[in-house]
């Protein structure tokens, strides 16, 4: 698999691990890429002096005024860059925008932008978080966070400080291959910490779910907004609706109920125990018997029910079978028990 060509990958040895030091990655990557792409436009002059040697670019004063105009921009442009990059680091860092957005959060529980840095990287590092979003506008919800990752800066947001309102909802049909459209989601973050700039980002409805689980602030729906369940959210509650019918599973004395391994949020509610066979169905089945212990919650479970399902044969879903994701141990949904 190749890498493509992007900043990241090409100077990954001197912007260093994001996942080690998540701020001080991107205050040089941003940083660079200003100076990557300021350096277009001459880029671009010099080209043509080479792919059109007939137009003498290369001899400034003979070239037109509008090519002189290009070239005294283009370089100006650069020479900006340069100056504006140059001052941020002899600073240290102090003035970039990433850092003055830092400093924006610099009070209770956080005493300074450096806390806030070392609270980012810290979560980031964790591997709970949620991230979604294509690469120019990531988005990243760690347990105290709301960033927006783009080309040239970070948003954030502290979640105990801001509300999150979906303002739009598109859907696009991106292939006639897909049975549903793709719908992309408009969410406005806002916080209640004047010196925090509101931002918008967007996320697949498909994303939504995760996001959602993963956020602590109130989620509030504009009224002309309507968030369409996708395939799999339909699935879901028919999974949950039908696990409720079967059988419980009750704990032996003494065993405590873990965290689900999937979240890590809730308490795992749910044993796989092989009851298709008590249930009328062919005894020949393919389910197997599980002996692991509770470790799954019913969303989670859901979930990984539906990953492994064929997305263009909606109609075999509630029938099919899958391996447990703990011991590759096949279930079908009749085996799936409620832990009480």
């Amino acid at each position: 698999m190749h890498s493509s060509l992007t900043v990241q990958n090409v100077f990954s040895a001197w912007l260093g691990n994001e996942d080690i030091g998540f701020i001080e990655h991107h205050l040089r990557r941003t940083s660079l890429t200003i100076l990557i792409h300021s350096a277009l436009p001459l880029g671009y002059y010099v080209g043509m002096c080479v792919a059109a040697p007939e137009k003498n670019l290369i001899y400034i004063y003979q070239v037109s005024d509008s090519w002189r105009v290009f070239l005294s921009l283009s370089v100006s442009l650069q020479l900006g860059s340069w100056v504006l990059v140059m001052y941020w680091y002899c600073c240290h860092w102090h003035n970039h925008p990433i850092s003055r957005t830092l400093t924006a959060h610099a009070q209770l529980p956080y005493s300074s932008p450096g806390h806030v840095a070392a609270s980012i990287n810290r979560e980031f590092r964790r591997i709970d978080k949620v991230v979604a979003g294509v690469p120019g506008a990531r988005v990243i919800v760690t347990d105290s966070w709301i960033m927006k990752v783009t080309t040239y800066h970070i948003y954030t947001a502290l979640q105990s400080d801001c509300h999150v309102t979906v303002t739009e909802s598109r859907q696009h049909q991106l292939s006639p291959d897909l049975t549903s459209p793709i719908e992309i989601l408009t969410l406005r973050v806002e916080s209640i910490n004047p010196a925090v700039r509101p931002f918008n980002i967007s996320l697949n409805s498909a994303d939504y779910t995760d996001f959602r689980v993963k956020l602590r602030a109130p989620i509030r729906t504009s009224p002309n907004v309507v968030i369409h369940q996708t395939i799999s959210e339909l699935f879901l509650e028919t999974f949950r609706a039908q696990v409720e019918l079967n059988q419980r599973y009750k704990l032996p004395n003494g065993q405590e109920v873990e965290p689900c391994i999937g979240c890590m949020q809730v308490p795992a509610s749910t044993k796989l125990v092989r009851l298709c066979q008590t249930a009328g169905m062919d005894n020949e089945s393919e389910c197997q018997p599980c002996f692991c212990r509770p470790m799954w919650c019913l969303f989670c479970l859901g979930r990984w029910f539906a990953s492994r399902q064929d997305q263009q044969r909606l109609e075999t879903w509630l029938s099919s079978k899958v391996p447990c994701p703990t011991c590759r141990a096949k279930f079908c949904i009749l085996d799936v028990c409620m832990v009480h």
